[in-house]
């Protein structure tokens, strides 16, 4: 049957088809679709999140030597985390298909870098697989568990944003159950990397079976050559869709090499197409991956076809392809006048209509008290806005970074906050702040900080326990007891995992209340070595879907003096300034009952209801 699915969805029916009993990852935009709806559509498959990407794949790696197929899945830069097993992994191989999903993100929308992690595939000797539209991430998928039983190794599924959030008409199948006992066989040479020789032999091992692999990929049907005329044009992925619809606007015949598989290259195609034509030029997503692959295949081979992409100049190095792009990439490879990129007119006048919505921590976000909290703590001990570093992580907090709190003046990657700390912590000799959140500290936080207690480092962690995974759409993880699928797993304790890490001053705050978060702070401030704020409150959006907000407060107006340090202090976008009654005023249908700004307002203006 049909079904309109996102190519994220369109990946998840195809693995249930292919029969996976098992999926994991860490949530990450954009991939973070494919465990939910897996977990929605076949409970009974395990697919669950783990704490980080590394975790994972070595999980997953356990279920596909015991004979049953798994999913990885992540982000772009999660598979920098699960680089260390992959690399162990293309050597030992799998028995039970494995595929490691992993979605790029060039732009990049939502992502620390535009990675290009089609290079993985070349450094670990894996294949690596794209799809152009959802249909073909259906199919795909499938493919590649055949493709990893057959060769006995795990395959690189990489997508991109388009790929993964494109919706289309999706032709569908049955799910399956493979019938499989599993079993898991003792074999020290596969499995125990420390056996120097059998890794000499299972290198070899891998180089052949990628060799294998390219004659398949030779004849393979994601892989086809259409049209007809003197001019090439090789491309994968997403930009297969750019080159379909600016073709008839262009007024000439080009040939056309659509792949699926960047790695391995299929050497005889690529050098058959070549050979066909008189120019190419290479249009994909990312790096000048295939383009850099292409002409050492064309040098090898003595061909002295020219071939344009990226790297001369016909496509930018940064940023996501576009329609325009590619129009212009063609019209500039046939010397022909290119468009100005220029938006339209209307577009531009459109835009500056519209009002300016910069990213905003949300009304009742937590996060927002405990940043307030912590600037008035170190200025209330004497220190000056920029005498103590403070170090942000991944997650929504890193939204204080924007006025008024303008607090972060870091984030790097998952669980560096802690890490950059410690290190600045010894270089500044005094001490230094690092914010994490709690689904990122379980992800790679705790090892940082085991290491400040190690070295009895002089740091103030403040944990921003907002009981969910928020920034990715409120997954569950370690220190929620939450399940995907309604499973009933272990919550972890923060606070008692802190405490037998071997910190000594841990304490638990309200960030809703400003005077205790403030006071815990300043005390922490105070403590030589390591210290531990856990600031808990629950993500107001579930609190919102539950129907659970407090009470809203109300300005009263003969108290106000219209001076802003509500809208000043906390930045909430519930607060009001009306420039005509020069008064501040609540914005009834955001506003959340927090009460922060209640606890700011000099004049004790804004009042709950109740307090009246």
């Amino acid at each position: 049957m049909k079904k309109l699915l996102m190519g994220n969805e369109a990946i998840a029916y195809g693995a249930l088809e292919a029969g996976i009993a098992f999926a994991t990852g860490y949530p990450g935009t954009p991939s973070t679709e494919v465990i939910e709806t897996i977990a929605r559509l076949k409970p009974e498959v395990f697919a669950e999140w783990a704490p980080n990407e590394k975790v994972a794949l070595e999980e997953a790696a356990g279920v596909s030597y015991a004979g049953l197929r798994s999913l990885v899945t992540m982000k772009c830069v999660g598979l920098n985390v699960a680089a260390d097993p992959l690399m162990s992994l293309a050597y030992s191989g799998v028995e039970g298909g494995l595929v490691i999903l992993v979605a790029d993100d060039p732009g990049p929308h939502t992502s620390q870098t535009e990675q290009d992690d089609r290079y993985y595939g070349k450094l670990s000797l894996l294949p690596v697989l794209e799809p152009y539209d959802p249909q073909e991430a259906h199919d795909l998928i499938i493919y590649a568990y055949e493709l990893s039983e057959k060769y006995k190794v795990p395959v690189i599924f990489r997508t991109t944003t388009r790929v993964n959030h494109t919706t289309a008409d999706v032709e569908v199948g049955e799910f399956k159950t493979l019938e499989r006992k599993p079993h898991f066989k003792k074999d020290i040479e596969r499995y125990v990397r420390a056996s120097m020789e059998g890794n000499r032999k299972r290198h070899k091992w891998l180089n052949d079976t990628l060799r294998k692999i390219e004659d398949e990929f030779n004849a393979l049907k994601f892989n086809w050559i259409e049209g007809e005329g003197e001019i090439g044009i090789i491309v994968e992925g997403a930009p297969y869709n750019y080159v379909k619809e600016v073709l008839p606007e262009i007024g000439e015949n080009f040939k056309i090499l659509k792949l699926s598989t960047p790695h391995p290259l299929p050497r005889r195609l690529v050098i058959e197409f070549l050979k066909s034509v008189k120019r190419v030029i290479v249009i994909e997503e990312g790096a000048p991956f295939l383009e850099e692959e292409i002409k050492i295949v064309a040098y090898e081979e003595g061909l002295r076809v020219p071939i344009f992409g990226k790297r001369t100049g016909h496509l930018p190095l940064e940023g996501e392809l576009t329609p325009r792009l590619v129009r212009n990439a063609l019209l500039k490879l046939l010397g022909k006048e290119e468009e100005e990129l220029k938006l339209p007119k209307e577009v531009e006048d459109a835009q500056a209509l519209a009002p300016k919505r910069p990213p905003v921590m949300c009304p009742g976000c937590p996060h927002r008290g405990s940043y307030r909290a912590l600037l008035d703590a170190l200025r209330e001990l004497g220190y000056g806005k920029f005498d103590i570093p403070i170090h942000g992580d991944i997650g929504c907090y890193a939204l204080s970074l924007l006025p008024p709190l303008e607090a972060i003046w870091t984030e790097f990657v998952m669980g560096a906050s802690i890490s950059l700390a410690n290190g600045q912590s010894v270089a500044l000799g005094k001490k230094v702040v690092a914010t994490i959140g709690d689904s990122t500290f379980f992800h790679n936080g705790i090892q940082p900080l085991i290491d400040a207690v190690y070295k009895n480092l002089d740091v103030l962690v403040l944990i921003l326990d907002n009981r969910t995974t928020a920034m990715t759409g409120h997954q569950p993880h370690p220190g929620t007891g939450g399940s995907e699928t309604g499973r009933n797993f272990t919550e972890i304790d923060i606070e008692a995992l802190v405490r037998a890490i071997g910190v000594k001053y841990v304490k638990t705050v309200d960030p809703y209340n400003l005077k205790e978060t403030k006071e815990a702070i300043k005390e922490a401030m105070r403590v030589k070595g390591p210290a531990v704020i856990i600031a808990r409150r629950e993500c107001v959006i579930p609190v919102i879907r539950r129907g659970e907000i407090g009470e809203i407060p109300v300005v009263i107006e003969d108290k106000c003096t219209g001076c802003k340090a509500c809208i000043l202090l906390t930045g909430c976008p519930a607060l009001v300034y009306d420039p005509e009654t020069r008064k501040v005023k609540i914005d009834n249908l955001i506003c959340t009952g927090c009460g922060l700004c209640n606890q700011t307002c000099p004049f004790d203006a804004i009042k709950f209801p109740s307090e009246l």
